[in-house]
């Protein structure tokens, strides 16, 4: 019953909130002489709808050009004279400035530059670090493209979380899941267009400028900028948009709600300790391989460099689609911890596929984008079952911040073990990094049955376990019964009691038996 209250409640507050957005811009409408179109009007769907295009669109350069070094493996090594260690720094100068913008990106979005203004400023630090690394490529100066992936991920990982903002400004309850899973899918639609385009435009720069070479790459990392030129233009209309809807629906600015306090790691529980475990061993065999995986499909299974980067871009393929739906079977389902044990026990036979049989890799890549869809619906939800609502913003923040820790220094290591040892001695070093994860996932498990198994519960025992908590939170909220005292007490006083008390004030001396309403009155004095 408590439930339903609170439904009916919510779907109160929502509906009144669509009346006010829909009274606010029919009162505009009705300023300027002539109703708005529904295109034009903020609290239409068509308009929100033109909204979340520009808000899909904001992060596809970003992903676009994330992977422009994978998508482009062999002629950047070969072009740039480089070996796998260096090359793979581009990556780690991706993630050296996250390791700390993950805990102050939300604060400089809500405190400092607020949302529209952040996401332009993030949206030029990742078109300027895009243009910066391509300068570099046609300089031959890889210093140059090593600052230019720096800048480019200080604006990288905080566009998401505006994104993210923007999307909870504008959409509310179970449209945010689909607005999520929209917005995934177009930044795996990034990462997918750039594997298998970016090797036929360098072909076509390569004719322009008359042959092969750095100046050919530097052409096509410039014109891949174009992208986040795109973006960029995104961020524009979306924050002029926002700023009009702001002024016709009077609604304040969005803001991330992320509340970051360092001081809150001492009180993290192991649990937690073990996600990040988890988090840092999977996902660290996962991109570094991706962005070296194009040259071992070609060396170990003779593929085509087409064909190389079509395999090695399966998994963001696969991912696209998967997401929402692997989201929509672990929601319905629960047990989180069985979810990722199985997710990661895919990801490991599919490494040990690639590394010890000649078998067709489009299984095993296939069955890696699955799983790696699965982890990331099961895995991220968990750090909201094991901290208070107050410490997730800092859950969040240092487990984002580990992850990209963790990215960076196994990028060179990844690297350095390729140039020394091989493809196959590279496979086991990633086996050994999944090992780890499934280590940390089956102490998980068990730590978390002693406890009760809170991150293991089904779906339904979950929800019953949330509607017996709300039933309780409604008991203590309503008022208790009172004494017959309390009711005395309470009861109005009588006009012998009122004379007799502004007797008291006069300072007269009452009769012995009206000292029951002296006590009613030092009662009440006590209460005020």
């Amino acid at each position: 019953m408590a439930d339903f209250e609170e439904r009916q409640n919510l779907m109160g507050e929502e509906n009144d909130d669509s009346f006010t957005g829909r009274r606010a811009a029919k009162d505009a409408g009705q300023n300027t002489g002539k109703p708005m179109p529904a295109i034009c009007d903020p609290s239409h769907l068509l308009h929100r709808v033109v909204v979340l295009t520009f808000m899909c669109f904001l992060g596809f350069g970003s992903y676009f050009c994330y992977d422009n070094p994978a998508a482009l493996q062999t002629q950047v090594i070969q072009d740039l004279n480089l070996n796998t260690a260096k090359f793979m720094q581009l990556y780690a100068w991706y993630s050296w400035p996250n390791v700390f913008l993950c805990f102050f990106g939300g604060f400089l979005l809500d405190r400092v530059f607020g949302i529209r203004l952040g996401t332009i400023i993030f949206s030029l630090f990742v078109c300027v670090g895009q243009v910066i690394f391509a300068t570099g490529a046609l300089l031959n100066r890889f210093w140059l493209m090593e600052v230019g992936r720096f800048v480019f991920g200080i604006g990288g990982e905080s566009l998401a979380v505006a994104q993210n903002t923007y999307a909870v400004n504008w959409f509310k309850g179970k449209e945010l899941n689909l607005v999520f899973g929209l917005q995934l899918s177009m930044a795996r639609l990034g990462s997918t267009v750039n594997m298998n385009i970016m090797g036929w435009v360098y072909s076509k720069m390569a004719l322009i400028v008359g042959s092969t070479g750095y100046t050919a790459l530097g052409a096509s990392l410039m014109l891949a900028a174009v992208t986040c030129l795109f973006s960029l233009l995104c961020a524009l209309v979306l924050g002029f948009l926002d700023k009009r809807a702001e002024k016709i629906l009077q609604k304040e600015q969005g803001k991330t709600g992320e509340v970051i306090k360092l001081t809150d790691v001492k009180d993290f529980p192991f649990t937690l300790w073990l996600i990040f475990i988890i988090c840092v061993g999977y996902y660290v065999a996962i991109f570094p391989f991706i962005g070296l995986g194009q040259v071992f499909f070609i060396e170990k299974f003779n593929f085509s460099p087409p064909e190389a980067r079509a395999v090695n871009s399966i998994v963001y393929i696969i991912s696209a689609p998967a997401s929402p739906i692997l989201g929509f079977v672990v929601d319905k389902t629960g047990r989180n911890v069985i979810w990722v044990i199985i997710a990661v026990v895919a990801t490991l036979t599919a490494h040990m596929m690639l590394a010890f049989t000649f078998w067709n890799p489009w299984i095993a890549m296939s069955l890696l984008g699955v799983s790696y869809s699965l982890l990331a619906c099961a895995l991220w939800p968990m750090v909201a079952f094991v901290v208070p609502e107050h410490q997730l913003g800092t859950a969040y923040g240092f487990m984002q911040s580990i992850q990209n820790l963790g990215l960076a220094l196994i990028a060179i290591a990844a690297g350095s073990i390729l140039d020394s040892k091989g493809y196959l001695v590279l496979e086991v070093f990633f086996c050994a990094c999944i090992c780890i994860a499934l280590m940390a996932v089956v102490m998980l498990y068990f730590v978390d049955y002693l406890k009760g198994g809170d991150l293991n519960r089904s779906a339904a025992a979950r929800a019953k376990l949330q509607k017996e908590g709300t039933s309780d939170a409604e008991i203590k909220r309503r008022p208790s019964k009172p004494t017959e005292g309390e009711l005395a007490r309470l009861a109005p006083m009588s006009a012998f009691g009122l004379r007799n008390r502004y007797l008291s004030r006069l300072g007269a001396q009452l009769p012995d038996h009206c000292s029951t309403h002296l006590s009613s009155l030092a009662h009440r004095s006590v209460l005020k």
